[in-house]
């Protein structure tokens, strides 16, 4: 029997055989984390060979060196668009075109003015008239939608189509060009 301080006393044998028990449920709930450690250990092998016997992690290398491959695509892109868009401030955007007949004797539409603007109202008109002794170009400046030099009714019928940037209702096509150039901004 062992005696603790003198208030209560237990027999060696309870106390050996709850030690033993302790101990007992100790090893079984190691050998039971063991197992789990294994399975979970054989699990981990498993997903990080992958389905094909690739390793996950050079999986995860190869798909991050394509991302930033596209990432560059993607740059280079984005600076492409971006020159294109200054370059298109020059180009050629709005076209009016009217045919008609000069002389009024050749039987047909043969003659045309032909009006090229760029985003900002800016190019030239050309009329090319067709008459029985031959064909006749002029050409006549547009600045911001202007010409300094009298328009005959074609040519400014053209003008009126290109600035409005829509081929037929030159009223519509002017209100829905303003609109758009007012949503579309390049930075």
């Amino acid at each position: 029997m062992i005696n603790f301080f003198d208030l209560f006393s237990v027999d060696t044998l309870y106390i050996v055989l709850g030690l033993a028990g302790v101990s007992l449920i100790t090893l079984i709930l190691a050998i039971v984390a063991l197992c789990k450690a294994a399975k979970l250990k054989k699990k981990y092998r498993s997903f990080m060979e992958g389905a094909d016997g690739k390793s996950i992690e050079s999986l995860i290398h190869e798909h991050l060196d394509e991302i930033e491959s596209i990432r560059t695509v993607g740059e280079k892109n984005s600076a492409a668009v971006k020159d294109i868009y200054e370059k298109m401030q020059y180009t050629f955007q709005k076209v009016g075109i009217v045919k008609y007949d000069a002389f009024h004797e050749m039987g047909g539409k043969l003659s045309f003015a032909l009006c090229m603007l760029d985003k900002v109202n800016n190019g030239y008109i050309i009329n090319v008239m067709h008459s029985n002794n031959g064909c006749f170009a002029y050409i006549k400046e547009v600045v911001d939608g202007k010409s300094y030099i009298e328009l005959g009714d074609e040519e400014n019928q053209a003008l009126q189509q290109a600035v409005a940037g829509r081929m037929g209702d030159a009223d519509l096509g002017r209100k829905i060009n303003d609109a758009i150039q007012k949503d579309v901004s390049v930075d």
